[in-house]
């Protein structure tokens, strides 16, 4: 498959999520949306992870969730982020493919690490990882894990997988899981491992990102909120004895009426702010604007031409 070049000025870093829930929510569509946000110059597509959308959820959603709309409607209907990154890789040559984010506690290590191994190498080592804690207690219940010490949980994830992607053999022992020595033949393409991002919005999660990540996946947020919490990862990083220059930063943009980036007009600005901040990459996300996938398409064309 060929691809047409970027667009002069389209920025190099400009990213798309695929069609994967709400109205855009289509399976057999993944593959023709992939091909044509490559063609159009777009440097990564991305999928998200909600798992369950209970009637009376006892978690409003952080993105501006009320008791009257605790989520957004969108959330009613979401398709499995494995399955469409698999489509994705499948008719794409160039893009990254990422997931902002899956909710890394409630999955199995050993289950985990095999789909995203098998993904790495079915896109010749585009992958990257992206995991957050959610904030929907009933996610977890209903996948049999506990809330409580979803933090840790999530540590103890990052070890199970830094073992089964690198550990020759592989094994693990603690409090979530024990692995006994194994061998493990599939490896990522991507050595030692696929890069490692992770979500989140307050210290303690930014600190992780600092000292376990190869960068943070945000959101759009006023400036001063960005860098302060960037600064939190830059000094976590350093006191890890890590580079903080070599982290990432994922700007996640997602227009959507009534937060002030209401439409796809407003997000030029927004990409003027990543820019002045240094972030070189930024996720836009068309699902709260686009009516379905042929106009995410056209929307997303307007995007990087504009």
């Amino acid at each position: 498959m060929t691809t047409t070049p970027r667009p002069a000025g389209a920025p190099a870093g400009l990213g798309l999520a695929l069609p994967q829930y709400g109205p855009l929510a289509d399976p057999a569509a993944v593959p023709r949306f992939a091909a044509a946000a490559e063609s159009l110059g777009y440097a990564s597509l991305w999928v998200g992870d909600r798992i369950l959308a209970p009637l009376a959820p006892s978690d409003l959603y952080p993105g501006g969730g009320t008791p009257e709309h605790p989520y957004p409607r969108e959330f009613e209907t979401f398709a499995d982020p494995f399955t469409t990154l698999a489509a994705a890789a499948a008719v794409t040559n160039s893009v990254r493919l990422g997931m902002s984010a899956l909710t890394g506690p409630v999955y199995s290590p050993v289950l985990l690490a095999r789909a995203l191994t098998s993904l790495d190498l079915a896109s010749a080592g585009r992958l990257d990882v992206g995991f957050g804690l959610g904030w929907l207690r009933e996610e977890y219940f209903a996948t049999g894990v506990p809330w409580r010490g979803r933090g840790r949980r999530l540590e103890e994830l990052l070890d199970a997988l830094e073992a089964l992607w690198t550990g020759d053999p592989a094994e693990h022992e603690g409090p979530q899981w024990r692995i006994a020595p194994s061998t493990v033949g599939l490896r990522p393409a991507q050595q030692p491992r696929p890069p490692l991002l992770l979500g989140g919005f307050s210290p303690p999660a930014l600190a992780r990102v600092g000292r376990r990540a190869d960068g943070w996946l945000a959101g759009w947020m006023p400036r001063q909120y960005l860098d302060g919490l960037w600064s939190v990862a830059l000094e976590a990083a350093e006191k890890a004895g890590r580079d903080p220059g070599g982290l990432r930063r994922v700007l996640r943009i997602n227009p959507r009426p009534g937060t002030g980036v209401d439409t796809v007009a407003d997000v030029p600005p927004c990409l003027d702010v990543a820019r002045e901040a240094g972030i070189t990459e930024v996720l836009l996300d068309l699902h709260y604007v686009a009516k379905d996938v042929d106009h995410a398409l056209e929307l997303a064309a307007e995007l990087i031409a504009s």
